[in-house]
């Protein structure tokens, strides 16, 4: 790495052409990402008089510059967004939350089915349908599709093995693909295809095509083939009618922006056929002296461009604000889109109040995030006040789980100056112990989680694990036989015991392995915040612990058949495409399954049937 950078050589070799340029830090890593139509023009201006500081912030740390040549404004666009996923630069307006970007429904081709996948899990080639708010608009729709539409809803793997319909075929919801004379290709796509032109808002021309089919079936005498026709489209209608009463057909998202304090809301609206689907409040991570213009171009690019190209978009997005790169915005959404998607500033009538909704949402939600943070940090300065601590900047919370001794999972919870840091959350498989002995537990996971290099910012001030005497003793025990510096002062270790009623706000706090322990008022801040990382402790343990119990629990089942071990039991598994194909198959399915014979199949069938 050159330990300085000679900004006037570098400029004397860079290009005029349009491209990426990432900037490095000494230690390596990228600190800031950025395009450019000019590159040796904009590159330039980083090494003129600068007075904003965040700008000179990051030229002071530059020791290397990496430049990208793109044929096209388009290309740098993308490529600097997926730089910016990729490196996480510190420089650069991040939106952190991208596991919980909105949903997308996935089709791919013949006899397939339709799922819903988060944008970091958009990996496969296929079409994309959203974006929706929540995951429980996705689960919403998905239902409402499977009684309109009958096409297959099991996985790849009960599909691929299954030799007669299941239920789903017998009450009409599915045409039955996993068994040949069925349904022919021709006929499973045509319900695909409504399926694309349900998602698209082009309900009306679906209920055509149906109509159409039904007068011809008619006309033909296939009176069976037309009840059934008419019996979807009735459905199609009482839906349609329900949902989009206004009759409107209009596709946009509407975008709001509050800013205050060094904090950004940028709140979503998704209006699908003139209903408002849902909204969402977005709080993307700025650095300081970021412009409120940076703020929302980089959102924009992060939520729009970034996962699977493919996906639709609205025909139309609303914002109040100035963008420089509106232009380019539009053109290279509409290049990845393959149609015309214009981004409207100065809308009028029923736009104009999605607007003002929008900007209403964003004030609101920014209103609650900073008083949500404002309470987080005042309840930190009275537990640092409590713990006698010049200041705390990271909590880190552990707790055990498990069903008398089975299946035991620890969880890790951390907590920095402006709450959870959800990103964070860990959880941890405790295998090799007694069952039940939660002391080894906890050395066990404190030993996973620390003993390797920390770093230096992610070195907790105070650890909080939810027990008594007996697990801080532990704790203590584990960090003493630690073989990591520590570049600070070693972290606090606290155990949480719950009160005798076990009912919050009897908690008693042990800060040392001898003598009583303290304890609170109830209506402490510093209480408060104890329980409230304790809480989620607890509750992201048990998550995990159900998890693994439901896991293991499936796989027993077949465990307790005597001439069953590992490799049959997966060989089961594997033909029949999962448990419960297997719980529905006959003795003479089973008995075909390779080194399974008569006798075995009968013992599997009948132990299975007792089970269930």
């Amino acid at each position: 790495m050159i330990d300085c950078f000679d900004a006037k050589e570098f400029l004397k070799t860079v290009t005029s052409q349009s491209g990426v340029y990432r900037m490095y830090d000494a230690e390596g890593a990228v600190i800031y990402v950025g395009k450019a139509k000019n590159l040796k023009k904009r590159l330039t201006h980083y090494f003129g008089i600068q007075n904003n500081l965040k700008t000179k912030s990051l030229v002071k740390n530059i020791v290397q510059i990496d430049v990208t040549i793109t044929h096209t404004e388009t290309e740098a666009l993308l490529l600097e967004h997926n730089y910016i996923k990729l490196h996480q630069p510190r420089y650069n307006v991040l939106l952190r939350d991208d596991k919980s970007y909105p949903f997308y429904f996935f089709l791919v081709p013949i006899f397939t089915r339709v799922s819903r996948y988060t944008v970091v899990a958009c990996t496969k080639k296929g079409e994309y349908f959203g974006p929706f708010p929540d995951s429980y608009a996705v689960r919403e729709t998905l239902a409402l599709l499977q009684k309109l539409f009958p096409i297959r809803q099991c996985e790849n793997s009960v599909y691929r093995n299954r030799s007669r319909p299941c239920l789903q075929y017998q009450i009409g919801r599915c045409l039955g693909p996993c068994v040949t004379g069925l349904v022919s290709e021709e006929e499973y796509q045509q319900q695909i295809n409504y399926v694309r032109l349900f998602l698209s808002g082009k309900d009306q021309q679906v209920l055509k095509n149906l109509i159409s089919r039904m007068e011809k079936a008619s006309h033909l005498l296939h009176f069976e083939e037309a009840a059934k026709l008419r019996d979807q489209i009735q459905a199609i209608r009482r839906v349609t009618e329900k949902q989009f009463v206004s009759g409107d057909d209009e596709n946009l998202d509407v975008i709001g922006v509050s800013f205050n304090t060094g904090l950004a809301c940028i709140h979503v609206l998704f209006i699908r056929q003139g209903k408002i689907l849902g909204s969402r409040s977005y709080f993307p991570h700025i650095p300081s002296g970021t412009e409120l213009n940076e703020i929302v171009q980089t959102f924009i690019g992060q939520f729009y461009l970034q996962g699977n190209q493919s996906r639709t978009l609205p025909e139309e997005f609303y914002w109040i604000f100035h963008l420089a790169e509106k232009e380019l915005l539009s053109a290279s959404l509409s290049e990845l889109n393959g149609r015309k998607i214009q981004i409207q500033t100065r809308p009028r009538g029923a736009r104009a109040r999605y607007l003002k909704l929008a900007a209403t949402n964003a004030a609101a939600a920014l209103k609650t995030r900073l008083s949500q943070r404002s309470t987080i940090q005042q309840r930190m300065k009275e537990l640092a006040k409590v713990l006698k601590l010049a200041s705390i900047n990271r909590l880190e919370c552990f707790d055990v789980s498990h069903l008398m001794g089975e299946q035991t999972v620890a969880a890790c919870v951390v907590f920095d100056s402006n709450g959870p840091l959800r990103s964070e959350y860990r959880r941890y498989h405790i295998n090799g112990i007694k069952p039940g002995d939660d002391y080894a537990a906890i050395s066990q996971v404190l030993m996973r989680r620390y003993d390797k290099a920390v770093d230096e910012n992610n070195i907790p001030d105070v650890i909080f694990i939810d027990g008594g005497k007996g697990q801080l003793a532990q704790a203590v025990n584990v960090f003493s036989s630690l073989n990591v510096s520590w570049n600070k002062q070693k972290p606090l270790l606290i155990s949480i015991a719950k009160g005798s009623d076990r009912k919050e706000g009897l908690e008693t706090l042990f800060l040392s392995t001898r003598g009583k322990g303290d304890s609170l008022p109830s209506d402490s801040p510093a209480l408060h915040l104890i329980q409230h990382i304790r809480n989620d402790a607890h509750n992201h343990a048990i998550t995990g612990h159900r998890k693994r119990r439901s896991t293991v629990k499936m796989a027993s089942v077949l465990e307790m058949i005597e001439g069953i071990g590992t490799k049959r039991r997966q060989m089961l598994l594997k033909h029949m495409g999962g448990l419960q194909p297997l719980l529905n198959a006959s003795i003479e399915e089973i008995a075909k399954i390779p080194s399974i014979s008569q006798t075995l199949a009968k013992r599997i069938f009948n132990t299975l049937k007792h089970r269930s």
